[in-house]
């Protein structure tokens, strides 16, 4: 598994990372539509993102990671499956649900104990994170039963009014979300949401 290694402008990043040390709101292209960006580990700063989309706490946020170090700090377990689907899609557009560790934040997990996790092969995306050194929120950048933002002027309109949201320069694909599949310790999959990658191609 190998990084995005498109370049990408270090003072945009350094800009997209101070607003999230700070607790705040970033939103960035990814490899299929805008993210709205917090801390993941932030309390918080995940009570700010979840009042400015007006989405329920009991709907958990997926997150962006850069790579395995990462994602072990956020699972208690990789089963072998998710293992192999990893080295297949990964980076890529597939979300995958897997068993959460103990004391994440309730908005991350799930009320059947997963986290959704995503290695973004959106170069910028990719760079935001480990510049961070933290997982970020992955939900889509605009506020909850609205169609997902593909611009960064589609995003800023989107959030426009009360908190204050960082919006990155730049333009995302489109097309279909990432395809979200959960892994239970037992390594037995369950497709959560059809996207951008063939559930048939992660059953192999």
């Amino acid at each position: 598994m190998t990084r995005a290694a498109d370049a990408v402008d270090a003072a945009v990043v350094e800009a997209a990372v101070e607003v999230l040390r700070g607790g705040g709101l970033v939103a960035l292209p990814t490899e299929t539509y805008y993210a709205l960006a917090t801390d993941a580990l932030s309390e918080p700063a995940l009570h700010r993102l979840l009042d400015k989309k007006g989405r329920a706490a009991a709907q958990t946020l997926s997150v962006l990671i850069d790579g395995m170090s990462m994602l072990e700090t956020l699972v208690a377990t990789v089963p072998a499956r998710a293992r192999a689907i990893m080295a297949s899609h990964w980076p890529g557009p597939v979300t995958l649900a897997l068993p959460a560790r103990a004391g994440l934040p309730g908005a991350l997990v799930s009320a059947r104990g997963l986290v959704a996790v995503r290695w973004s092969p959106a170069a910028l995306a990719c760079a935001v994170v480990t510049a961070l050194g933290r997982p970020v929120t992955a939900t889509s950048a605009n506020r909850t039963g609205e169609p997902p933002a593909r611009t960064a002027d589609e995003a800023a309109r989107a959030l426009a009014g009360g908190l204050p949201v960082h919006v990155v320069p730049g333009e995302s694909p489109g097309g279909a979300p990432s395809t979200l599949v959960a892994v239970d310790g037992a390594g037995q999959l369950e497709l959560l949401r059809a996207g951008a990658v063939d559930y048939a191609l992660l059953q192999g």
